[in-house]
């Protein structure tokens, strides 16, 4: 999918922060990092849906779910050949469930990208894209601890117009 529509949950005040801070920290240590990508709608999110399209939507249900408490987990890797995405896990409890149920139960049927349908959802927030496999060691060293958050906020971002809308 290259033009895409997604809805992420956005972070408490804290948690975006500890997510900062890791992109920093592997910024500085010299591996691929979101840091490096200064767009201003580059926030530190989880994935709740991606589609190739996706008309405008009313998540009621969902927005009554929030906020949802989520644990910003151990690192875990996507892998692509040699590179990877490095991001922290986040634990799926009962509530993330829910919460990842009422936004696909919202939209109509379609094509749900890898890793975000349910049954196949891996929720995760992004730290880096393109690692090198051979740095892993060293990236996931360089990361911050663990830590208890809370989702508190959903948007839409488009990225064939590089929109992002909050869901009110």
């Amino acid at each position: 999918m290259s033009d895409v529509v997604s809805i992420e949950l956005l972070l408490d005040d804290a948690s975006e922060a500890a997510v900062r801070a890791d992109w920093e920290r592997l910024r500085a240590a010299g591996h691929s990092s979101l840091a490096a990508h200064t767009a201003p709608s580059n926030r530190p999110h989880v994935t709740l849906l991606v589609r190739p399209a996706l008309a405008p939507v009313a998540f009621g249900e969902a927005l009554a779910l929030l906020p949802v408490a989520l644990t910003l987990a151990e690192p875990l890797v996507f892998r692509h050949g040699d590179r990877g995405v490095l991001a922290r896990r986040v634990t799926p409890t009962e509530e993330l469930r829910r919460l990842h149920e009422a936004v696909h139960a919202a939209v109509p049927p379609g094509v749900d990208a890898p890793h975000t349908a349910p049954g196949d959802w891996t929720p995760h927030v992004t730290l880096a894209r393109r690692l090198r496999l051979d740095a892993l060691p060293d990236a996931v060293g360089v990361l911050g601890p663990v830590r208890a958050g809370a989702g508190v906020a959903l948007r839409r971002w488009d990225s064939a117009t590089r929109t992002v809308t909050a869901i009110r």
